[in-house]
C-alpha cells in the first residue's frame, strides 16, 4: 500500500508500467467527466470516475483484487479507506474472477484519511474498505484506476 498526495507522484513513477499512465490521467482529469468506465489501455488500464456518499465503516466490507492494482484518487470530499493485510482478515465472500474481487471482514485498525489530491495505491495483498465516513457523512468525487498486475 502506498498513501500520498498527488504532488509527490513523481516518486512512484516507473514502479509499474501502468502507473505512469494512471497518474497522467488523474493529473489531467476533467471534473465534468461523467461517472463510468474509461479504457486507457484496453482492459489493462481502466479509469472509473465515481460519485457517492460515504457510509459508516460498519456498513462496508473489505475487498481485495487478484488481477488489478487500485489507484484511488480523491477529487472532492473526504473519506476513510481502511487498510489491512489479507492475512489479518477473514474471507466472507469467495473470489469471483468475473468481478476480480473477494470480500473480507476484520478490524478497522488503520485508516487512510483521503482528502482532495490524496491517492492510495492498493496491491493484491492489500485488503481495503473504501468509501467510509471519516468525520461526517459526505459526498465524494473520486477516480479509481484499475491497473493490470
Amino acid at each position: 500500500m502506498i498513501y500520498d498526495h498527488l504532488r509527490e507522484q513523481a516518486r512512484y513513477r516507473g514502479l509499474h508500467p501502468g502507473l505512469d499512465r494512471a497518474f497522467d490521467y488523474v493529473r489531467s482529469f476533467d471534473p465534468a467527466t461523467a461517472d463510468g468506465k474509461y479504457e486507457l489501455d484496453g482492459s489493462r488500464l481502466v479509469a472509473m470516475p465515481q460519485s457517492y456518499v460515504t457510509k459508516p465503516a460498519s456498513e462496508k466490507k473489505y475487498e481485495a483484487h487478484e488481477r488489478f492494482i487500485d489507484l484511488q484518487f480523491i477529487v472532492a470530499g473526504e473519506e476513510a479507506i481502511y487498510h489491512a493485510p489479507l492475512e489479518r482478515l477473514t474471507l466472507t465472500d469467495a473470489y469471483r474472477p468475473e468481478k476480480d474481487c473477494a470480500f473480507y471482514s476484520g478490524e478497522d485498525a488503520q485508516a487512510l484519511v483521503m482528502r482532495p489530491g490524496d491517492f492510495s495505491i492498493l496491491f493484491p495483498h492489500d485488503g481495503h474498505k473504501p468509501g467510509c465516513t471519516w468525520r461526517s457523512e459526505g459526498a465524494i468525487r473520486k477516480i479509481v484506476v484499475k491497473i493490470a498486475v
